[in-house]
């Protein structure tokens, strides 16, 4: 899809006019039997995000992660060949989990030569096939080869590993991510080992925590206390730069320094001792600027959010990065997982600038957050029949509109694929 500077008349949703402009439903994010539906229409067809490689970074690494919209959990392991694969995390011979330790639904992680199940001692290799059978001559003509774990479709893009739950995809990992997202392939991620990881269980359909990163209408409001006061004053103007949209995924660009607020009074006083919060460390390595970090040409350029179909979002600063993953626990709840990553520290000062971006950035995250349980609870009053169905949404949250836009049609088109045919 082309990229659309913005003009001096007119509006971002204009240039994209399959979405409309008209008030929208948010039916999607409050109906049991809609969440039904996009389990099988989207989190199970989707190329989702797992992991990164620095989370794999030896021969017999492995970890699982629990996907609920898919009613599954996964292992994911890198090989002696050193290639990536993911397999369901059951064993073959009762269905036991495989890999896990003390309680079931928690995710794991390690290093092994093999895969051994605790109830009946069977045994898998790093590739997924049966190597060890306790007492082979107790069944009935057994074909070890027939029972190797059930693998999960895995790929790898600039060190992100993505697993899609469909046998056959409909798109490579790469045809699936667009020009848009592959634009990145030289942005150094795999420079930025650093991590701060945090994680929330929401009690808001997982397309409501979404939507307040997708637009920054709402931080004059919602973040006061951070933003300057003429830019509270009603009507004043708040906005991005750029906007962008390319298949199913969305980017948000944002004009900015590295110190975004010059008033020492906006800023919390850790801020102006250790000279880092909001937008990261106020000094950071000068990381490789990659042609589609910045497609709107915002100058001065802060920060590119993008979003990628249906749960994840990369947000870029200068010199380091943040990540999002939204994973739905029912049709009004979710996990919601995030990390910071930087430059490996190189002084005990560095690490503490690190240490405040985050905690700040979390007390932002948390700010959101907190608007999360009201939204869900208004957006179900009158569930059978709402009492209100028709939600108008500004230019600025065209981004918005086109997520829920995008669940709505691959719901759609999964339903129409399963129609019976009449003849």
């Amino acid at each position: 899809m082309a990229k659309w500077p913005k003009p001096a008349e007119g509006s971002w949703t204009e240039h994209y006019p399959d979405l409309g402009t008209g008030p929208v439903s948010f039916r999607d994010s409050t109906s049991p039997e809609f969440y039904a539906l996009e389990r099988e229409a989207v989190f199970k067809r989707a190329w989702l995000n797992v992991a990164r490689v620095e989370e794999l970074p030896r021969v017999g690494s492995y970890l699982t992660k629990e996907v609920e919209a898919a009613n599954t959990s996964v292992i994911v392991v890198r090989g002696r060949d050193q290639r990536i694969r993911a397999f369901h995390n059951i064993c073959r011979h009762r269905g036991n989990k495989l890999a896990w330790n003390d309680f079931p639904g928690v995710e794991v992680k390690g290093t092994c030569r093999q895969f051994t199940c605790k109830y009946h001692g069977w045994r898998y290799g790093l590739d997924g096939g049966l190597t060890f059978v306790q007492q082979p001559g107790e069944f009935f003509g057994l074909d070890e080869k027939q029972y190797g774990l059930k693998p999960v479709q895995c790929d790898v893009w600039n060190g992100f590993v993505f697993i899609n739950f469909d046998d056959e995809p409909r798109w490579s990992l790469r045809d699936f991510l667009g020009p848009m997202i592959t634009a990145l392939d030289d942005y150094p991620f795999g420079d930025m080992t650093e991590r701060y990881d945090f994680v929330a269980h929401n009690d808001s359909n997982w397309k409501i925590f979404a939507d307040a990163f997708q637009e920054y209408y709402h931080v004059p409001s919602l973040h006061s206390q951070q933003v300057p006061t003429e830019v509270r004053q009603p009507n004043a103007t708040f906005e991005c730069g750029h906007f962008q949209i390319d298949g199913p995924h969305r980017l948000v660009s944002t004009a900015g320094t590295r110190r975004w607020l010059l008033a020492d009074e906006f800023m919390y006083p850790v801020e102006r001792v250790t000279r880092s919060g909001l937008v990261g460390p106020w000094r950071t390595p000068e990381t490789h600027f990659s042609a589609g970090l910045n497609p709107g040409g915002i100058e001065p350029w802060g920060i590119t959010n993008f979003q990628i179909f249906p749960n994840l979002e990369i947000l870029i600063y200068h010199g380091w990065y943040l990540l999002y993953r939204y994973w739905p626990t029912s049709h009004n709840t979710h996990r919601f997982e995030a990390y910071n990553a930087f430059h490996p520290a190189r002084t005990v000062r560095e690490r503490i600038e690190h240490e405040v971006a985050s905690v700040v950035l979390k007390e932002f995250a948390l700010q959101d957050a907190g608007m999360l349980s009201g939204t869900q609870a208004a957006l179900e009053y009158g569930l059978d029949e709402p009492i209100v169905d028709d939600y108008p949404l500004s230019d600025q949250e065209i981004l918005v509109r086109h997520l829920h836009d995008v669940a709505v049609e691959w719901v759609t088109e999964y339903q129409r694929e399963r129609r019976p045919v009449e003849v």
